[in-house]
């Protein structure tokens, strides 16, 4: 710039005093250069970066109203100087699917599942589209798709036309799972093995073990059918993520999202579940048809390591009370009789303890340590200890045979890894892995101010997005890097969940601690597809999410996979470089989001921004 180097000058006596008349040339050249520099300088700061740097200012919010039938108005919010100009950056313009696939689970596609091995339902597990073969197209939803019932109504409604299959109505009609009623499913809360409805079942729970005291937080739901017993769970501050593989029951997964109750597509095969270690305070099979006692207890080794220290198994269905079902289920006696043996010798092998047996309810208890465990260890044919490895790994990562062992501890009443607090005081506690120091370069302190960092930054995005605040607007959100869960904490008096996502590239993996806050969440890989059906979430939030993907995969991918999984007039929030948010906006432009950037909460001189963006309704076309 002008001014930023001095001109040259000569020593202080000229050699030639007689060429003083020429110092007029000079300085005229001297002037000629400086407009110059002066001009070049101009031209250097007004590129897009830096007039947004100048010009993005705040405006005042305006109140928005929410339609299920007309395009959201995403102009009053922050929005740049009229003089402000972005340089266009080239637009792809991505054109809808075909209807097709409007359910398209791309990890869990049927037609590419038939490659892989049907033992162990090794098939149904994640196997996603190689590089070239995924779509370049915007997921569409079916024709008369309506925006959900606002919570809690949606536990017991849901749109047909949102989910358009009527086969559980049929298959499991006698067991009041679901009805289908005008326009509309009703889900009633029953069960296969709860047919007084999920309620009723949960007290029944809840007279064998305690429910109520906070203890007990998080839970997980296998082979969760259409998620009632999750969805009924949510009244007693207890959260459950439930699962179930992809069309094993049509759209069971689909119907438990569509409700507002969290759940993934998921399977116990041969990769380990995508939860860290000692993550679940209860975990919990109702007839869930998955084979305990086979491949030498491998799918309960699982549970195990999942399963807090003191957390407990409760399984309900064949084999347990065999001996008044047994006709019903159209199986031997002794058939029965052996599974179950099989089982308990499992439970056995993992130092579970047989808490109790009632009905049609059989619960076990995890020990809080493994001191007598390893005492145990010396007896032959008892399941080993694994060697050592890191028992937070799972993403693609193979289940085996041994036991996963407990932190270390020298006394028989201390808690393996530290005792977590009681809910809801466990929100804001120090997480054990934190105070013990486990978790790498993460102090008491840092989680404090994360905490009231987050506090201090959901006030700032309901400033912006008004309809943040509004009870019902939202149920459903996705937070794609979590870190130590602080956007999912400060939201905690919402009537929304948060699935908390900790990438598998991350450099700390924080969603042990995530999971100690009494939050929920899972591993994912942002390059692959999320193995939950499209118009799963009703907010996305991605907080550095392309900085961390940016030599990883292209970002268009990334983008598409967000659409897919984001219900039409849905809300995305992305905190990013503003560089990088200038390439996200190009695409969203071509999705056909309404996006805007805004600034940073501490003001216009962070190179932090935010981008705030709206999904438009659109579905397939009536003649489809």
């Amino acid at each position: 710039m002008a001014g930023s180097n001095p001109p040259y000058y000569t020593n202080s006596k000229p050699k030639y005093p007689y060429l003083k008349k020429t110092n007029l040339y000079s300085l005229a050249l001297i002037t000629i250069l400086c407009s110059l520099s002066y001009l070049l300088g101009v031209w250097q700061h007004s590129s897009p970066t830096s007039q947004l740097f100048q010009t993005i200012r705040c405006i005042p919010i305006k109140n928005t109203t929410f339609s299920s039938s007309s395009e959201l108005d995403f102009n009053p919010h922050h929005s740049a100087e009229a003089s402000t100009s972005i340089s266009p950056i080239s637009r792809k313009k991505y054109p809808p699917c075909d209807v097709k696939y409007s359910e398209y689970t791309p990890c869990e596609d049927a037609k590419r599942s038939l490659k892989f091995d049907r033992d162990r339902l090794i098939y149904r597990e994640r196997h996603c589209p190689e590089k070239g073969e995924e779509l370049k197209c915007r997921i569409p939803a079916p024709y008369g798709y309506k925006n959900p019932f606002a919570w809690p109504a949606s536990r017991d409604l849901a749109w047909y036309a949102n989910v358009p299959h009527k086969e559980l109505t049929v298959e499991k009609a006698v067991q009041n799972w679901i009805r289908f009623e005008g326009d509309k499913f009703k889900f009633p809360g029953g069960g296969t093995m709860f047919p007084h409805g999920a309620d009723a079942y949960i007290d029944d729970i809840g007279k064998l073990i305690n429910l109520t005291d906070g203890s007990i937080r998080t839970a997980i739901d296998t082979g969760c059918g259409v998620a009632s017993w999750g969805a009924y769970l949510l009244s007693r501050n207890i959260l459950t993520v439930s699962f179930a593989p992809r069309d094993s029951h049509e759209a069971q997964v689909q119907f438990a999202l569509e409700r507002g109750v969290p759940a993934l597509i998921g399977v116990l095969a041969s990769n380990r579940l995508p939860y860290p270690s000692r993550a679940f305070d209860m975990a919990h099979c109702s007839r869930c048809l998955i084979p305990w006692g086979q491949f030498d207890g491998l799918y309960l080794i699982e549970v195990d390591r999942i399963l807090r220290p003191g957390g407990y198994w409760i399984l309900s269905g064949p084999p347990i009370n065999w001996k008044k079902y047994w006709r019903g289920w159209e199986r031997t006696k002794e058939d029965l009789n052996a599974e179950q043996s099989v089982i308990e010798n499992v439970a056995r092998s993992l130092c579970w303890k047989k808490l109790i047996e009632k009905g049609d309810i059989a619960i076990w208890q995890k020990p809080i340590n493994h001191i007598n465990c390893k005492i145990s260890r010396k007896v032959p044919k008892i399941l080993p200890f694994c060697p050592a490895q890191d028992s937070d790994q799972a993403w693609y990562t193979k289940m085996e045979t041994c036991l996963t062992p407990l932190p270390v501890v020298y006394n028989m009443e201390e808690t393996s890894g530290g005792q977590v607090a009681k809910w809801p005081k466990r929100l804001t506690a120090i997480p054990p892995r934190i105070s013990s120091g486990s978790i790498g370069g993460i102090t008491s302190e840092i989680f404090r101010e994360n905490t009231e960092l987050w506090e201090k930054r959901l006030a700032y995005y309901k400033t912006v997005n008004n309809q943040l605040g509004q009870k019902g607007r939202y149920r459903n959100l996705l937070d794609m890097n979590s870190y130590l869960g602080g956007f999912a904490a400060a939201l905690i008096h919402d009537p929304v969940w948060v699935m908390n996502v900790v990438p598998s590239e991350a450099k700390i993996n924080t969603l042990g601690v995530i999971y100690e806050r009494g939050l929920i969440g899972t591993y994912q890989n942002w390059c692959e597809a999320m193995s939950t059906y499209p118009r799963t979430y009703d907010l996305l939030h991605a907080d550095s999410v392309f900085s961390l993907y940016k030599y990883r995969c292209e970002m268009e991918d990334i983008l598409l996979e967000m659409d897919r999984i984001l219900r039409p007039e849905g809300s995305v929030i992305f905190r990013d470089d503003v560089d990088i948010l200038l390439k996200i906006k190009s695409i969203t432009d071509g999705l056909q989001w309404n996006s805007q950037i805004v600034d940073h909460e501490d003001g216009p001189l962070q190179r932090e921004k935010l981008l705030f963006a709206v999904k438009l309704y659109w579905t397939a076309p009536a003649s489809t």
